[in-house]
């Protein structure tokens, strides 16, 4: 793993932007692994001010997304897949085709993990994939437990994680309560992991994930054994780089 520390969000969002968009330029056909909720927001800003200035385009590229919630519209404000139409595909040249989302709303969710699967070992390996990560340590819905899906599937929310994603409900009571997400082993077979952690009360996490046992009860550890993982943050936390 490599760590940059910021001093402020702005500078952060900046630098993690121009990765994701060196890859685009390098490899126009670029196949990116897409995050949600507050953390990726400005660096989604940063990526469209980029294409607005003529810098990048993504045309060719293909997109994959980590997770969606179970049982909610397509067209609910909340849903992952109007999070990233409003704050990123309708704002770039990327083919709408190209752009891909668990159907949290599939007859069959269990066809629906292996469809979405499928089409994403048949378009990879995905060259980045962008990830936060919760006060639990889970990566996309990968929730701590005693053991992980390695594949897409479906997963019931911890009560902290809801508790956490609240604040985008009018109350805990709207929160799904289950979700698709890609499992540990479609995240970890990309070819580049870029973790981005904002917030102090993120510290503590981040530490146990940089520096503590690898451990299923704490999903991002897990990311200790890929071989390229970029850690961007404004935390105050070391990593210990006898662990690199």
């Amino acid at each position: 793993m490599i760590l940059h520390k910021f001093k402020n969000q702005s500078e952060l969002d900046r630098v993690a932007a121009d990765l994701m968009l060196s890859v685009v330029r390098a490899k126009p056909n670029a196949v990116l692994g897409m995050a949600t909720g507050g953390t990726p927001v400005g660096l989604y800003e940063e990526i469209v001010k980029s294409y607005q200035q003529g810098l990048v385009s993504f045309k060719e590229a293909r997109t994959f997304n980590l997770d969606e919630y179970v049982g909610l519209p397509v067209s609910h404000a909340e849903s992952y897949r109007s999070f990233m139409q409003r704050n990123l595909f309708d704002h770039i040249d990327i083919e709408p085709e190209n752009t891909h989302v668990p159907n949290g709303n599939a007859p069959d969710i269990e066809a629906e993990c292996r469809r979405y699967d499928e089409m994403m070992y048949q378009l990879g390996p995905i060259d980045m994939q962008l990830l936060g990560i919760g006060h639990n340590g889970h990566i996309g819905f990968n929730e701590p437990d005693t053991s992980l899906s390695r594949f897409t599937h479906k997963v019931t929310l911890k009560e902290d994680t809801r508790e956490a994603n609240k604040r985008f409900f009018n109350s805990l009571d709207e929160v799904p309560t289950h979700a698709v997400t890609m499992g540990m082993g479609s995240i970890l077979h990309a070819k580049a992991i870029l973790l981005v952690v904002k917030g102090q009360e993120k510290a503590e996490i981040l530490d146990r994930t940089l520096n503590g046992a690898i451990t299923t009860e704490i999903p991002a550890s897990l990311l200790q054994t890929h071989p390229r993982v970029i850690v961007l943050t404004d935390c105050d936390v070391n990593y210990k780089l006898s662990h690199s």
